[in-house]
């Protein structure tokens, strides 16, 4: 099963922001597809005046047996365009198989 792990950073200024937005877009996305399970996290420490967070993303696998397809990846990259101006630098996405559960 396909999950997604997003992460970025922004400058600790900027949490209230990123926090809002990202809660708005996972919100519509999980809205759009009922089964997703989306998650923000952040790393407790700055670092550089800056946090690290971490997007999740996955599918339970009664639902789709794959996870995360390429198209629902690319819908969730499009919602994270409204972050644009809250980073610096790229959002690095990982992808992980999930092994047991």
């Amino acid at each position: 099963m396909r999950e997604l792990f997003i992460y970025y950073r922004s400058p600790v200024d900027r949490e209230a922001e990123v926090v809002e937005r990202v809660r708005q877009f996972q919100a519509r996305l999980c809205r759009r597809h009922p089964q997703l399970v989306a998650r923000l996290l952040r790393r407790p420490e700055l670092r550089d005046g800056r946090h690290t967070w971490m997007e999740t993303y996955a599918l339970p696998t009664m639902h789709s047996p794959d996870g995360i397809s390429a198209e629902l990846q690319r819908e969730i990259d499009a919602e994270a365009t409204s972050l644009a101006d809250c980073i610096e630098g790229a959002r690095h996405t990982e992808v992980f198989i999930a092994c047991a559960w």
